[in-house]
């Protein structure tokens, strides 16, 4: 499968890119996909949660009633958690909502992520440019020219002098993300509507998801 490359004016450059057979041969594995989605997410997870519990409310132990007699539930203490502003029973406590997860199941999703944007049609090559000073303006440019300035956008660009300020230039604009392409995960892929990919960051894609 043949992608026409274009540059940062939005028109094509006359050169195409050939997919490999990773890609257009293979089939996209849902269920990895979510299971990766799942990881990163919960890697994200503080687990810094916490509420009081009986012994660390502060009331007196003292009995509040006698423990026959008067009709009720025997209750022992203004602590327990049947009593407004006693201790939670079995609240929340800290924890590491993270798990693990094979690194051939993360590369399949990865994988699975791209032939879905291949699919839809949200899969675009771009041809590698550069920005010398970090400009917000000169990036709003090139959005504006290849038609996404409202559209949910990752770019996978390679390793080069230029993309520290791409990716400066970008920062403040919420709807487009600038990473390289060996930061690539599961869920931003996902979660963009629309992936550009750099022309010579390709190899480097195919190395991650193959």
């Amino acid at each position: 499968m043949d992608f026409a490359i274009i540059n940062t004016q939005g028109k094509e450059t006359g050169k195409k890119i050939t997919l490999p057979e990773v890609l257009t041969k293979s089939e996209a594995n849902d269920h990895t996909i979510w299971l990766d989605v799942k990881h990163y997410l919960a890697a994200q997870r503080q687990g810094t949660h916490k509420s009081k519990e009986k012994f660390e409310v502060s009331y007196s132990t003292k009995k509040i009633k006698k423990q026959k007699g008067t009709g009720g539930a025997r209750a022992g203490s203004l602590k327990s958690g049947v009593f407004v502003g006693g201790g939670r029973i079995f609240g929340p406590r800290p924890r590491d909502y993270s798990f693990k997860l094979n690194k051939k199941v993360k590369q399949l999703a990865r994988k699975s992520a791209v032939i879905h944007k291949m699919n839809g049609n949200s899969l675009v090559f771009l041809e590698d440019f550069s920005i010398e000073t970090p400009k917000t303006k000169s990036f709003l440019e090139i959005l504006k020219n290849l038609n996404i300035s409202d559209t949910k956008t990752l770019f996978l660009l390679s390793e080069n002098d230029s993309l520290e300020n791409i990716s400066l230039s970008s920062r403040n604009i919420p709807n487009a993300k600038v990473i390289s392409v060996n930061e690539a995960n599961t869920y931003e892929i996902m979660n963009a509507q629309k992936l550009i990919v750099g022309a010579n960051a390709l190899d480097s894609l195919i190395d991650l998801i193959s």
